[in-house]
């Protein structure tokens, strides 16, 4: 798939819901269902292995003292999968530190969709945020019923965003690639059809009160 070009900031489109994607470690990705027009909308979907981004911090993952971890396949769910550790710098209002908060947002994706705990991604967004609680819905989804997902890892290569000091919300552009998502059933059957790999541009706009929060996010059309 061709790269994207951010030399434009174009208006967003809905996403269409994707029931679950699996992350990997460092940076992932999401789906989501159409909202209203003229709000941010939806991603897609995907499932991972490490990816690291050109301008986004990567985070760190905090494996068990004694298990390996062990990817998802046709034969069962990832095991094992590092809980990512937030740096230092994601806890800074800065335009360095709105990126690092990025590069762990994703992180937390995908360990969200490698195992279907949404714990700490909800706290890092808004209840205001549809988009948001779609992705949500999509890791859990994935999960219910013994079910999981092989694949839709999201790399995160370029984040560009103009840093305007004072305003309350500063909005961020990313290229995010997925790749293929297939899905399975608790007896090991694949389950809805599997998911191309998608390359989309996206927007993710926080606002920082005593951390960063993820307030809107969407893809770019």
């Amino acid at each position: 798939m061709s790269r994207l070009s951010f030399a434009t900031f174009p208006s967003v489109r809905p996403w269409t819901v994707a029931v679950g994607l699996t992350l990997t470690l460092l940076v992932s990705g999401c789906q989501g269902g159409s909202p209203p027009s003229g709000k941010p909308s939806e991603p897609s979907t995907t499932t991972a292995s490490p990816a690291t981004s050109a301008s986004v911090p990567a985070a760190s993952a905090t494996p068990s003292a004694s298990a390996i971890y062990k990817p998802a396949d046709a034969k069962g769910k990832a095991e094992n999968v590092p809980v990512p550790v937030m740096p230092e710098l994601a806890k800074e209002n800065s335009k360095a530190g709105l990126e690092a908060f990025i590069g762990y947002w994703y992180a937390v994706k995908n360990h969200a969709n490698q195992t279907g705990d949404i714990t700490v991604l909800t706290a890092l967004s808004t209840p205001e945020c549809r988009v948001c609680i779609h992705m949500q819905r999509a890791a859990t989804d994935s999960y219910r019923d013994g079910r999981w997902i092989v694949g839709g890892a999201l790399h995160v290569p370029i984040v560009d965003m103009k840093w305007v000091p004072g305003d309350v919300s500063h909005s961020a552009r990313a290229q995010v690639i997925q790749d293929a998502i297939v899905y399975y059933n608790a007896d090991g059957t694949e389950g809805r059809p599997a998911d191309a790999a998608t390359n989309d541009a996206f927007v993710v706009v926080a606002q920082f009160g005593t951390s960063w929060k993820v307030v809107d996010t969407g893809v770019i059309r």
